[in-house]
């Protein structure tokens, strides 16, 4: 039963499709869940093994050595680890590994889904999804990053939201720094808080511009070869 169910998750980073999946499960899991299940630890623990899992299989479907694929399998168990730790027995030292663990799994399954979307073969409409939900890790990331931040320099952010913020209003703060909408009910006042959010809102107009409407190009240019009548689109 396990090994099944390792060999189907496994496949999900073998088709393009997988990456279109991946990214509703990314929004499902960052806007929809936590609003839905709110703190009930059972909807977070689902939530928390399946993105470990995607970890994990993507490490060994991805990786060409053995060895890297062992080294994030571990990252992953033990940031599960602590994070359910963490929620059981909360300390301050504990919510930092907490943070800084799920920055890096975060980061790491970043890699992947933009190695599967830029792995040879046809630029699709799901390596354009894919590319999407890196985008949305980054989000993500950043906020972890804030967080980190804010357990280590008290007084970093400042704000109506800032006192006794969450992960979850460091995701509002991230997502509208990245999208450059800047509400200000969170302002970073640390440099190096403030350095955080001008390299966000750099990749937030860069990101779209650059990557993304390259990869739309490309896809219109497969499109267009495979189109009726075929040819040459330049």
């Amino acid at each position: 039963m396990i090994r099944r169910i390792w060999k189907d998750i496994s496949r999900f980073w073998e088709v393009d499709r997988g990456l279109t999946v991946f990214l509703v499960l990314l929004v499902a899991g960052t806007f929809v869940v936590p609003v839905v299940a709110g703190e009930r630890p059972g909807m977070r623990f689902a939530g928390d093994v399946v993105f470990s899992l995607l970890l994990v299989t993507g490490a060994w479907a991805l990786a060409r050595k053995r060895s890297t694929a062992v080294l994030v399998s571990t990252v992953a168990t033990v940031a599960l680890g602590v994070r359910w730790t963490a929620r059981l027995v909360p300390s301050l030292d504990l919510a930092v590994w907490n943070t800084a663990l799920s920055l890096v799994t975060e980061a790491l399954l970043a890699a992947m889904v933009l190695k599967r979307v830029f792995q040879r073969g046809r630029i699709n409409r799901q390596r354009i999804e894919g590319a999407v939900a890196a985008y949305v890790l980054i989000g993500v990331i950043w906020a972890n990053a804030y967080e980190l931040v804010a357990l280590s320099l008290p007084g970093a952010f400042a704000g109506t939201r800032a006192a006794g913020a969450t992960l979850h209003d460091f995701l509002f703060f991230s997502f509208v720094t990245l999208t450059t909408v800047g509400y200000g009910d969170i302002t970073p006042l640390a440099p190096l808080a403030r350095s955080l959010a001008n390299v966000e809102a750099l990749i937030g107009q860069l990101y779209p511009a650059i990557l993304l409407a390259r990869l739309v190009s490309l896809e219109a240019t497969w499109s267009f070869r495979d189109g009726p009548g075929g040819g040459d689109p330049s």
